[in-house]
């Protein structure tokens, strides 16, 4: 028969958990990239031993014990060259270290990967993929051949394809387009990680208005959307605005964005192939009362005196 002391086994528990979440959240110091500067490695250490306090304030043991339980979040951003991609993307990752249990797809809008991207991506510890597909600039811009330019359209379908190719039939998870323009709360990933089959929320600043909503009937089923920009959209929901159960996107392999619908409708396109109708949408925050994410673009830098620097930009010799 075998003996343990008393509170050792609840030790064991709380001590095996903080390990999962190290590995699973990828803070731990060995994912950092190693450092010439010593000092800047002792404070990447210093800055994951905070991280890892803050976040274990707030859970107690039954809840350090189920982290390893959550349904895996596929975060699929499509980003491009810009002077504030560094700025967004390091916003949208600093959000996505405090999110359990997420693997971060990012695709960029270029013929190969670019130090930029990779260099955030190692140094945010996240669990993430790192993919690359360019548009043909035919396609970015209005043409008789190309009359709907559409932008992320390789990109999201990219994503999609390794989630395909990479992510068992049977897995728990989910899969959600998070543009690295976007402002997210927390509770955003936590409302989605239980979605059967599609779920759907507010979205803010969006479309012309405060806030782009659902619509719900008596029975708590989605009847119809509250939007003014073109309103006669089947799923008038923007591309922040809903999230997918990754069972179902795969038994659906048309469930695909195309560049041959018109301004507005890749929405409504990926989602016909997913629901009939918007009543088999299921309702997130609150009945769709609460707003989890907002369009925040950030707004375009003045430059103007960049050009007074002809010899070496302002930017020789560093990332920004």
């Amino acid at each position: 028969m075998a003996f343990y002391r008393r509170g050792s086994h609840k030790k064991f528990i709380i001590f095996g958990t903080l390990i999962l979440i190290i590995v699973l959240t990828g803070y731990f110091y060995v994912l950092f990239p190693t450092m010439k500067d010593g000092r800047h490695n002792t404070f990447s250490r210093l800055r994951l031993a905070t991280m890892l306090k803050t976040q274990l304030r707030h859970l107690n043991e039954s809840e350090l014990h189920f982290v390893g339980y959550l349904p895996m979040i596929y975060i699929v951003t499509p980003t491009y060259k810009r002077p504030v991609q560094k700025a967004e993307l390091t916003r949208l990752s600093q959000t996505l270290m405090l999110v359990p249990n997420i693997h971060w797809i990012l695709v960029e809008d270029s013929k190969v990967p670019t130090r930029l991207v990779g260099n955030l991506l190692r140094n945010s510890g996240l669990s993430y993929t790192h993919l690359h597909v360019e548009t043909p600039k035919v396609w970015k811009f209005w043409t008789k051949e190309h009359p709907y330019p559409t932008k992320a359209v390789l990109q999201r379908n990219l994503g999609l394809k390794w989630v395909r190719c990479n992510v068992d039939t049977e897995t728990e998870g989910i899969v959600y387009f998070g543009d690295d323009d976007n402002t997210y709360s927390l509770d955003l990933f936590e409302e989605m990680r239980w979605i059967k089959k599609v779920g759907v929320w507010p979205v803010g600043l969006v479309g012309g208005v405060k806030v782009e909503r659902p619509k719900l009937n008596g029975s708590g089923k989605i009847s119809g959307w509250l939007v003014k920009w073109s309103a006669k959209r089947p799923f008038a929901v923007d591309m922040a605005g809903f999230a997918v159960n990754v069972k179902l996107l795969m038994s659906r392999p048309k469930a695909t964005f195309s560049f041959d619908v018109p301004e507005g409708y890749q929405e409504t396109h990926f989602l016909k192939y997913l629901v009939s109708s918007p009543s088999d949408l299921e309702p997130k925050a609150y009945n769709c009362t609460k707003v989890y994410v907002w369009h925040t673009k950030t707004t375009s830098p003045n430059l103007d005196l960049e050009p007074k620097f002809p010899r070496l930009p302002t930017d020789f010799g560093i990332e920004v």
